[in-house]
């Protein structure tokens, strides 16, 4: 069982950038499409970005395109979400999430129902 550590939130002025850090525990991580999800009070879980298993395909919400990046580094089991230009409505609760093992090596997931394994979040607070 994949156990994943989210790292890198915090409280943040309107404009700064953070950068998340989802640390997987095990070898297989390149077996897993990786995605980003977060959960703002009041609201339900929503799909924020994604990365396939072969790392060559990502996809993003529309509200953070050209703002948030994601990435994975093999070696290091990390997957990470560059955000840049941080507004008020980015404040959430941010989870990391694997799964997708039977898919295609090229798919993005953006369905919560693809994943099967979740970190435990971390805060994201922007101030206006």
């Amino acid at each position: 069982q994949v156990q994943l550590v989210e790292s890198g939130g915090g409280l943040v002025q309107a404009g700064a950038s953070l950068r998340l850090s989802c640390a997987a525990s095990e070898q297989t991580f390149s077996s897993y499409a990786m995605g980003w999800f977060r959960q703002a009070p009041g609201k339900e879980r929503e799909f924020a970005a994604g990365i396939s298993r072969s790392g060559r395909s990502a996809y993003y919400q529309d509200s953070v395109k050209g703002r948030f990046t994601i990435s994975r580094d093999y070696a290091k089991n990390t997957m990470y979400l560059q955000m840049n230009s941080l507004k008020p409505e980015d404040t959430a609760v941010y989870y990391c999430a694997a799964g997708g093992t039977l898919y295609p090596a090229g798919t993005v997931i953006t369905d919560k129902i693809g994943y099967d394994y979740w970190g435990q979040g971390t805060q994201v607070t922007v101030s206006a």
